[in-house]
């Protein structure tokens, strides 16, 4: 039989460690200095990114039968009952009500979906961040990761309506559509890293952004053209018009309407604001780049007692 000798650790080698200093891991970091510093270290991480954002999706559908096709099981069925209730029953004024729909809910699902996740992010995965290094963003951003992906499929069941139900869509103004989603991205991504950080130190935080989520929504032009609300106002150019047109999410939405519903049914007071969506989008993305950087400052000097908050 062969014997197997263990060998203790000799007084050099236990010195040898004993010598070492201590680092201590994620500490506190200025707060205007290390945003371009963190980016490259995200981009060297991209493997485990990647990884996770397939483990987000393999956990979230894991045992289905169905699979991604989940995915689009709960915004067709608030697609169908919205377009039910309001379309038919209270028989809204706007033409193809469903496209107009769709393309708002389609814009609207990816923000909750981000949001959502991202908030539970952290607080999800305690045992990973206490015992492994890596930039602790790419946990919210995995989360928005794999809501792209979801947000891919329902683009396409989105584009698949539009030409089941005969509509044309005018190449200059689809244009709008990768600004939108690029100005979408960046807004979701930096909610995500406040909310996620927020949520460690105040788990109300998950219950609050549901409630603020569905409070948002209906904020939003999504079941109703901007133009109904622009008529109950009366007075365009007023404080109210203003903060209500100031809504990041109204302007991302209206951006896809216009690009994929295309219609002129936005009368009146809407043309003007229908014409300024470019502007306004373009105003918002430097606006949403501004918050995703003060978002990762915020998350960058706090993140280093997540493992004793956890």
């Amino acid at each position: 039989m062969t014997q197997v000798e263990v060998r203790a650790p000799s007084v050099y080698d236990r010195t040898a460690v004993d010598d070492l200093a201590m680092e201590r891991v994620n500490p506190p970091q200025a707060f205007w200095r290390g945003f371009f510093t963190t980016s490259r270290e995200i981009w060297r991480y991209r493997e485990l990114l990647t990884g996770l954002v397939r483990k987000e999706l393999k956990v979230k559908y894991k045992g289905s039968a169905l699979g991604f096709l989940w995915s689009l099981m709960r915004p067709m069925l608030m697609l169908a009952i919205y377009y039910v209730a309001i379309g038919k029953f209270l028989a809204t004024p706007v033409p193809g009500y469903v496209v107009f729909l769709f393309s708002g809910l389609v814009a609207w699902t990816f923000f909750s979906d981000v949001v959502n996740g991202a908030t539970n992010a952290i607080t999800s995965n305690g045992g990973l961040i206490k015992k492994v290094y890596f930039p602790r963003e790419i946990l919210p951003l995995s989360v928005v990761g794999a809501a792209l992906v979801q947000f891919a499929i329902m683009l396409l069941v989105l584009f698949a309506t539009v030409l089941l139900t005969g509509r044309t869509v005018t190449p200059g103004k689809l244009l709008l559509l990768p600004l939108s989603l690029l100005v979408l991205i960046i807004f979701a991504s930096a909610v995500a890293l406040l909310m996620s950080a927020a949520n460690v130190f105040l788990r109300d935080t998950q219950h609050l952004v549901e409630v603020g989520l569905l409070l948002w929504f209906y904020m939003t032009p999504i079941l109703y053209a901007i133009g109904n609300v622009q008529a109950k106002i009366h007075s365009a150019g007023s404080v109210v018009e203003q903060v209500y047109l100031a809504n990041p999410m109204a302007i991302v939405v209206f951006g896809f309407q216009q690009a994929i519903y295309q219609r002129g049914s936005f009368q009146g007071r809407s043309q003007l604001y229908g014409g300024d969506v470019l502007g306004r989008e373009l105003i918002l993305l430097i606006v949403s780049t501004a918050l995703l950087f003060l978002s990762q400052r915020v998350f960058a000097r706090v993140q280093g007692n997540f493992a004793q908050e956890l």
